[in-house]
């Protein structure tokens, strides 16, 4: 019972979700008041279109090899053995949840777990926490190049990687980790979790070993390749010309937008990745707002918002997630 405590109730976590959709439509409002809606609707009726499913082959080929990482976890803790289509399930049905505040929706994720495997919520809770810093290490690889040609963005990307490092390292020291969880106990208010902060400690020390973190971290660089590309497909069909170079700088934006989302905290990096990834369009490629801006939409709906739709399709054909 006292594990269900890091829990909130499903019915709380989908009303997060309904106000993340609400600021995304907010958001996608400002983007197109800000680049002209007008300009932007003859630029999207311009847009060759058969660059949009390229675009999605692209995101899903990220889903796949990142459910293969999200699997490769959920069976290196305590031997689950769980069925690929259950842990499929899971995965996908977690994206929705990336539009709550603060993602805190993610750790449903952790009570899915539980609820097919018995595995205790708090060491589900540490797979939720290591897909998202490897995810977060192999995008900051990705782009290191873009970051030596624009170094006004290394002190963001220096903050991360060294909170990533941390708690990597961190998860390796036993005595380091098991003084803090002990301090825990000790501070009113919060020491009722430090059992399950012993459970999250116990699966994080497992996930972030050399063997596994490399892994882990080498199926992101691939996957978030793979969604640059699809970003460089949009660019294309967009008009800009072809080449290395395009393709270079759409897989640095992605990247790097994808990192300023992440540390902003707002629900699935709302508003913060749609600035960066405008923002750095105007600077790399020298485009107008407009363009920018319709590339922006283009690129969410076909990374962010398509798999929302498919976590909630997921949700409507699994009523069994959400129930008690």
């Amino acid at each position: 019972m006292q594990q269900n405590k890091l829990l909130e109730k499903p019915k709380s976590i989908v009303n997060k979700l309904l106000i993340g959709i609400l600021f995304g439509f907010i958001i996608f409002l400002i983007l197109a008041i800000l680049g002209d809606i007008r300009s932007i609707k003859d630029t999207l009726q311009n847009f060759n279109w058969i660059y949009l499913p390229v675009a999605l082959s692209f995101t899903l080929f990220n889903y796949f090899l990142r459910f293969i990482k999200w699997h490769f976890y959920v069976n290196n803790i305590n031997n689950l053995g769980i069925k690929i289509f259950e842990s499929l399930r899971i995965f996908i049905a977690g994206f929705p949840l990336a539009v709550t505040p603060g993602k805190v929706g993610e750790i449903l994720k952790g009570f899915w777990l539980k609820k097919s495997s018995g595995l205790p919520v708090a060491k589900g809770i540490s797979i939720v926490v290591a897909e998202r810093i490897s995810d977060g290490l192999a995008v900051l690889i990705l782009s290191t190049l873009g970051v030596f040609a624009y170094p006004k963005y290394w002190p963001a990307f220096l903050i991360v990687l060294i909170i990533l490092f941390s708690i990597i390292i961190l998860s390796q020291i036993k005595p380091a980790a098991l003084w803090i969880i002990a301090i825990i106990k000790k501070i009113p208010l919060i020491n009722k979790f430090s059992s399950n902060a012993l459970e999250f400690y116990e699966g994080s020390n497992e996930l972030f070993k050399p063997k596994a973190i490399f892994i882990a971290v080498l199926l992101g660089i691939i996957s978030w390749l793979g969604e640059g590309i699809g970003f460089y497909f949009i660019l294309v069909g967009l008009g800009f010309d072809p080449g290395l170079q395009l393709a270079g700088i759409a897989i640095f934006v992605l990247s790097f937008s994808t990192i300023i989302g992440a540390i902003s905290a707002l629900p699935g990096g709302l508003g913060a990745a749609e600035a960066s990834i405008a923002g750095m369009l105007m600077l790399t490629l020298g485009t107008s707002s407009t363009l920018a801006a319709s590339a922006t939409l283009l690129i969410r709906f076909a990374t962010l918002w398509f798999g929302v739709l498919l976590g909630i399709i997921t949700w409507v054909i699994s009523p069994r997630l959400f129930s008690e």
